[in-house]
């Protein structure tokens, strides 16, 4: 069956060959490079940033060897709008976002697709490791490049209307095969930060928008250790950078337990702390008929992260008890649930218990 489709081209090696396969499947393929920023950088760093004029034009030249038609839509507004903006009030408010997640769910599988299909296209195109059999999401081949845990927040709706050509191939084959068909990126290195932080320095770029905020650093029985410059600074199971003029008693380390913007507090303890069996989830995605009854399945709490086996209990929110327990679970954090290498549905993570005590 012949699509029209619209390949998602970032610039890299991956959407060029994911649009490259589309158009050998004998798909009628439109390329189109999404511009997020309404002052993009030359060039840049490494691997760090993305969505360069770099970026645009090596998505042109690829879609040139693919012989296809591009075009470069401005989404800049709405990426700082729904992306950039929320990361920063996520922050202020206590909370650990994933702005890729985000931007999955709100640029590449809503602001982009619903375009596409105005426009009369089947379906969007992306350079995603995931792999969709029968309208059911499932992991990539490659585990170290697995992306279905920044796909589970895309409803079914979206889904029936992606492709994601390189779900059945491992990353080294995907360089070769650009380099078969010879396309420059090949060897361009991937990027590993957040495209709109491209030197990687996330309380700087915090700090510029919600300016300082000072605080005090408290033990769990509520004495003062030391002083912040502002909460949003800090992430549930951090270490690093605490700047704590009192040791522990026992002269172990201290993590992040928990943040309060609304007292503007920041309380560390020792690593056992943070130990969470329960998690309570709002706003489920289900990527199937919503369950009605209890399951067992394994959640997921963080890209690339450990799986681990859990009870979901279903409604409104979820509430996801662990069989053993997780470190360092934030709020605001996305917990996706797996049937083996299925995606069953996904959850934004509001509350945990640790030890006891919810937070």
């Amino acid at each position: 069956m012949t699509l029209r489709v619209l390949a998602a081209m970032s610039g890299g090696v991956d959407s060029a060959v994911a649009a490259a396969r589309a158009a050998e499947a004998g798909h009628d393929v439109t390329g189109v490079h999404m511009a997020l920023s309404s002052n993009p950088s030359s060039y840049r760093t490494g691997a760090r940033g993305c969505c360069t004029l770099e970026d645009s034009r090596d998505a042109r030249r690829a879609a040139d060897v693919i012989g296809i038609p591009f075009y470069v839509w401005d989404l800049a507004e709405r990426f700082h709008r729904d992306v950039v903006e929320d990361f920063v009030s996520e922050y202020a408010a206590g909370r650990t976002p994933n702005p890729c997640l985000r931007c999955n769910e709100k640029i590449k599988f809503a602001a982009l697709l619903d375009r596409a299909m105005a426009l009369g296209f089947d379906a969007v195109c992306t350079g995603h490791y995931a792999r969709l059999e029968d309208g059911v999401l499932r992991r990539a081949v490659d585990p170290g490049k697995d992306q279905s845990y920044v796909l589970a927040v895309c409803t079914p709706e979206q889904l029936a209307h992606a492709l994601f050509p390189l779900g059945d191939t491992t990353k080294a084959d995907i360089r070769r095969e650009a380099e078969r068909r010879g396309l420059q990126v090949a060897d361009k290195p991937d990027s590993h930060d957040i495209c709109f932080i491209a030197d990687g320095d996330t309380k700087g770029f915090l700090a510029d928008r919600l300016g300082t905020a000072p605080g005090p650093i408290l033990d769990t029985d509520g004495t003062k250790l030391g002083e912040h410059d502002g909460a949003y600074a800090y992430t549930v199971g951090q270490r690093k950078g605490l700047r704590l003029g009192t040791p522990a008693p026992d002269g172990r380390p201290r993590y992040v337990l928990d943040i309060s913007p609304v007292t503007n507090t920041v309380t560390v303890g020792p690593r056992e702390a943070l130990d969470v069996h329960e998690i309570t989830g709002e706003r489920p995605v289900w990527l199937g008929p919503a369950p009605e009854d209890p399951f067992t399945c394994h959640v997921q709490l963080r890209a690339h992260g450990e799986v681990y086996p859990c009870t979901v209990e279903p409604g409104d929110t979820l509430r996801i008890t662990l069989d053993a327990p997780a470190r360092g679970v934030a709020p605001g954090q996305t917990a996706v649930l797996y049937k083996g290498d299925r995606v069953v549905g996904s959850s934004t993570i509001f509350a945990s218990k640790a030890l006891g005590v919810r937070r």
